[in-house]
């Protein structure tokens, strides 16, 4: 959790979020520019959905939101030069790579791995919830992919994931992403800058 006054920035994510797929590709570069750094939170957002009695995504439930967030993301894609393929399955469920943020918090490789996932979800459409998918990436990273893959499959990790989302849910995060700077609150990609210069302001 963030300490109040540090140069940081809590970033609340989920893998299966068309715009946390924005946040991830940019935050890195942003927060190194600003001497910030960043606290990556994943949880899962379909409980929080279902605590508002939602069974699936707003822009799954209402039509015309979901029409309009599809145009959306191409426009925002081609602002930040990112690649964008429309998901054929949406929201893709991608809790084995949650586990593996987990498994692996504080590792110098998280935020290439978060951005690959990404990547596979939002450019190659394909399953982020796949071990071999998931192994093939971490392996690509120069790391243990079968001990980080076992170590996601065990009820401690298992359990950490359940208390992150319930952490979540605590602080009020209602979707991803979010930021949380000491006690404020940002959401949505768009507001990602205005966190970051919140955090860069605070004393070192």
């Amino acid at each position: 959790m963030s300490t109040r006054g540090a140069r940081e920035i809590e970033f609340w994510l989920d893998f299966g979020s068309n715009y946390s797929y924005l946040s991830v590709m940019r935050i890195e570069a942003l927060a190194a520019a600003r001497a910030v750094r960043v606290v990556w939170q994943p949880f899962l957002l379909g409980p929080i959905f279902a605590s508002f009695g939602w069974s699936n995504s707003p822009f799954v439930l209402q039509k015309e939101k979901g029409e309009y967030v599809w145009q959306d993301m191409v426009r925002q894609c081609r602002k930040y030069g990112l690649p964008w393929r429309q998901p054929t399955q949406f929201p893709r469920l991608g809790v084995l790579p949650l586990r593996v943020m987990l498994a692996g918090a504080g590792a110098p490789w998280i935020a290439e791995f978060a951005r690959r996932v990404m990547l596979l979800n939002f450019h190659l459409d394909g399953d982020i919830n796949a071990p071999a998918e998931i192994g093939a990436i971490l392996t690509a990273l120069g790391q243990p992919a079968a001990a980080l893959l076992a170590q996601a499959a065990s009820d401690p990790v298992k359990q950490a994931l359940r208390a992150q989302t319930e952490a979540a849910r605590v602080r009020k995060v209602f979707g991803a992403p979010t930021f949380l700077v000491g006690g404020e609150m940002f959401w949505g990609n768009d507001r990602l800058e205005d966190a970051l210069e919140l955090a860069a302001a605070a004393s070192p």
